[in-house]
């Protein structure tokens, strides 16, 4: 089954509608530049919300060490994600199961990145843009290496529209998806959450 995250989470309504849609993780942004950013007090209200076998994953961008430790103690966070330039040495310090997000464009080396970060939980990849985060963009699946390997979760300008052709074509352990289930930035639409993860359920079907 391919699990599912749903990406910057802001309100409580959203949380219990990503819930109730049927995610099984949800993820908050501690990177202060994005318009999802909310402050640990803000997400130790939201994760409080989130029932049993939901997992809540911390998403940051080269962060200071003593933020993510602070946000740690502050949120009960499942998983970290990590989405900047961080290397496996920065990202396993924390004692935490963690996740490294790759940012995906001709000439990256996905095998070369994966063995660098071989103790991660899953690879994560993600369209390149300037800045961090896809920003909405789909990148060129046909860059993924056949062998690549570990546990694969692909982002990057997913949608109702796509992603049940993003389940059938890459087969991935996971899809994250934040932009494409929002009627604006920080806020997400609740029929679109639903349809989102109808489309993978019914990729899962057609391909089994």
């Amino acid at each position: 089954m391919t699990r599912i995250k749903i990406c910057g989470l802001t309100r409580e309504a959203d949380v219990d509608a990503a819930v109730a849609a049927g995610a099984d993780a949800l993820g908050f942004v501690f990177y202060p530049p994005s318009p999802r950013y909310v402050s640990p007090q803000r997400a130790a209200e939201l994760v409080a919300r989130v029932p049993p076998f939901v997992e809540t994953v911390g998403l940051f961008v080269n962060a200071a060490p003593a933020e993510v430790l602070a946000t740690c103690a502050a949120v009960p966070l499942n998983l970290l994600q990590f989405h900047g330039d961080e290397d496996a040495a920065y990202c396993q310090q924390f004692a935490r199961p963690w996740l490294k997000a790759a940012r995906v464009r001709p000439g990256l080396n996905l095998l070369e990145f994966a063995r660098s970060f071989a103790a991660t939980r899953g690879l994560l990849l993600d369209a390149f843009v300037e800045g961090y985060g896809g920003g909405g963009h789909v990148f060129d699946w046909t860059l993924i290496p056949p062998d690549l390997p570990g546990h694969l979760i692909l982002s990057g300008g997913l949608t109702v529209d796509n992603v049940g052709d993003a389940v059938a074509r890459v087969r991935p352990a996971a899809v994250d998806v934040s932009s494409g289930v929002e009627a604006s930035k920080g806020i997400k639409d609740h029929q679109k959450m639903a349809a989102f993860v109808a489309a993978v359920r019914a990729a899962e079907r057609t391909a089994a």
